[in-house]
């Protein structure tokens, strides 16, 4: 199997590794990042181990700030133009900040690009992706976190940012599985890549530290393992809307697997976002 892929966060570490992946195995491949420069860079890369059949179209980048709605949205139409039809959306960008910052949309940073950025390119793109499939990037780290879709800004609480950023990965798994129900023409996953040696959390010390210097951390190709498989294994092989570690099923906590919490998170979405509810079953 190989089509086309539009991989996000694929300027450096588990995107651009699973965006070369997808290219060695002669996928048409989207790379969509924030920085021209890292991006530039991924292109190479993935244009080095390209060899194109006929017919098929070479890898290019989309540059998108996910901090941006309405640049999400300009992604999107870009996106429709170069691609009639879409086999993969892999929603990998994301990350975590060590203090609350909001967004021009009047959003709390993290949970804007790590999920409410995603859903709406996911809705944007319903159409083209129709028979296709959406994996999730999420983490272990959703464990940690106490998601509120009546309040997804966390005005009421005290920000620590890995619990924040724990929130926005639940948000990651409940998104699959609400889409998988709604939109079951698509197949929809989301997955844990592993603790991966990347530029995650790059603005505190602390976290860069422990990122470039802790032992056994996982490569950015190793993490981007399951993202790849999820994509291109035989659907047969997924449960729709499941979390999975290392290609096998897993179970995420109880929160992130509420049919009513996923349904509230569905409904502020949509209104967070102004995102169009076209297709849905």
């Amino acid at each position: 199997m190989a089509g086309v892929v539009v991989v996000t966060g694929a300027s450096s570490g588990i995107g651009a590794a699973a965006a070369e992946e997808f290219a060695r195995r002669g996928w048409t491949v989207a790379l969509v990042g924030r920085d021209a420069t890292r991006l530039a860079t991924a292109l190479d890369r993935v244009r080095s181990v390209q060899t194109l059949d006929p017919g098929q179209a070479p890898a290019r980048t989309f540059r998108c700030d996910f901090a941006v709605l309405a640049e999400v949205r300009e992604l999107a139409a870009q996106l429709r133009e170069a691609y009639p039809h879409i086999d993969v959306l892999a929603n990998n960008a994301g990350g975590s900040v060590a203090h609350r910052q909001e967004t021009l949309d009047g959003f709390e940073s993290t949970i804007q690009t790590n999920h409410l950025a995603p859903f709406l390119l996911s809705h944007e793109l319903r159409e083209e992706l129709r028979g296709g499939r959406i994996v999730n990037t999420s983490s272990a780290a959703h464990r940690q976190g106490h998601l509120d879709p009546a309040d997804l800004n966390r005005t009421g609480s005290p920000y620590r940012s890995f619990a924040v950023y724990g929130a926005a990965k639940q948000a990651n798994i409940l998104f699959a599985a609400e889409a998988s129900r709604r939109w079951p023409d698509i197949l929809c996953t989301s997955y844990h890549p592993g603790v991966v040696r990347t530029r995650f959390g790059h603005d505190s010390p602390v976290v860069t530290a422990f990122y470039k210097l802790a032992p056994g951390l996982r490569t950015p190709a190793k993490g981007a393992q399951t993202l790849v498989w999820l994509a291109t294994t035989d659907p047969a092989n997924i449960t729709p809307g499941g979390y999975y570690q290392d290609e096998r099923l897993r179970r995420p906590t109880d929160r992130a697997t509420d049919p009513t919490t996923a349904a509230a998170l569905w409904s502020a979405s949509l209104a967070a976002t102004g995102a169009s509810q076209r297709g849905e079953s």
